[in-house]
């Protein structure tokens, strides 16, 4: 059995967690400026259509009254500890996906729900915030149950309910369907996994390679993937969505917070990288990436800066971008005594 928790609208929730006067109230957490974007909707947010990713004037257009609170990184991140140090006491095996977001390995457990509700209330009595818990036989199931009852829900896929309580879900809620291809499926009238379930392994495969062919089984409740607990971690990053923009002083801007924002995160795990990968994604939704590799590791704000400044113009974009990540790869541990990068160039 596999447990996939999510912690509800966390970012949000942290923000009405620290100040109560929030709570019952439209909050999002984002930038406050015009061009900036949504990060995390509370669920009164959402009420009004607001979502993650959403910009900022369009927020305030559907909903004049949103309290826009910035973001606390560092907040967050202690929230998240305080949150799978719960975690680790029920399962040995837990798979963290991101900040919020993991799976756990509950197999020999006699009673699933049972464990999951006990959870669910150790993690709200500790610390202050609600979590969404699905229980089913495999990973794909079980992050699609989390969903099912958000927030504060819980919800058991048994194999007996599958494909048939899949098939009115919508495509926009399987996992692994993204932007575009949600897009392209939608032109074909494929709406939901009954629509979905009508199209071949072959013509899956075709049209969205690897991703396509295991589409074809997942939807049917076959995911071979296992639990991986415990992994060495080979990548830290940092992105985010945007208004789509040309103008370089924002793009540049971004580069130096997100720059700042990875090197804490690095001395946080304490570790340092080898490699430093940029992303990029056009309003056109086209993704290129550029890496650099060194012969000594860099950690520091004023090194990766300036690495991802290179790699950034030589790329020699010029249509509009809608997103910007920087990735720090082939990470080793930090060394007590580290030369500056720029000083090994010489």
């Amino acid at each position: 059995m596999i447990l996939h928790v999510d912690i509800d609208a966390f970012y949000a929730s942290v923000e009405e967690l620290d100040n109560p006067n929030l709570k019952g109230k439209p909050v999002v957490v984002g930038g406050r400026s015009r061009r900036g974007v949504i990060t995390t909707a509370n669920y009164e947010a959402r009420k009004y259509g607001l979502h993650s990713a959403m910009p900022i004037f369009m927020a305030r257009n559907l909903c004049p009254q949103v309290i826009i609170v910035p973001g606390r990184m560092y907040r967050y991140k202690e929230k998240s500890i305080e949150v799978f140090s719960i975690l680790k006491t029920y399962a040995k095996v837990i798979e963290q996906v991101s900040i919020d977001e993991a799976y756990l390995d509950i197999t020999g457990t006699e009673d699933g729900r049972e464990l999951a509700l006990k959870i669910k209330k150790e993690v709200k009595e500790k610390t202050g915030l609600t979590i969404s818990v699905g229980l089913s036989y495999n990973k794909f199931l079980a992050k699609i149950a989390s969903d099912w009852n958000k927030p504060d829900g819980f919800m058991e896929i048994d194999e007996d309910m599958v494909p048939e309580i899949l098939y009115d879900l919508d495509i926009s809620k399987v996992h692994g369907i993204g932007k575009v291809s949600e897009d392209r499926l939608r032109e074909l009238g494929i709406n939901n996994v009954r629509d979905l379930m009508s199209l071949s392994r072959e013509y899956l495969t075709l049209e969205f390679n690897k991703m396509g062919y295991e589409l074809y089984d997942r939807i049917r409740g076959i995911d071979r993937r296992k639990v991986k607990g415990d992994r060495k971690r080979k990548s830290i990053g940092v992105e985010r969505t945007f208004i789509p923009t040309a103008d370089e002083r924002i793009l540049y801007d971004y580069i130096d917070k997100f720059s700042r924002e990875l090197s804490e995160d690095l001395k946080r795990i304490d570790k340092s990288a080898m490699t430093i990968t940029l992303k990029i994604k056009t309003d056109k939704f086209k993704v290129h990436t550029i890496s650099k590799t060194f012969l000594e590791s860099v950690e520091k704000y004023e090194d990766i800066k300036t690495i991802t400044e290179e790699l950034y113009e030589k790329l020699e974009n010029r249509e509009k971008l809608r997103l910007l990540g920087i990735t720090a790869s082939s990470l080793v541990d930090r060394k007590k005594i580290q030369l500056n990068f720029w000083e090994m160039k010489s």
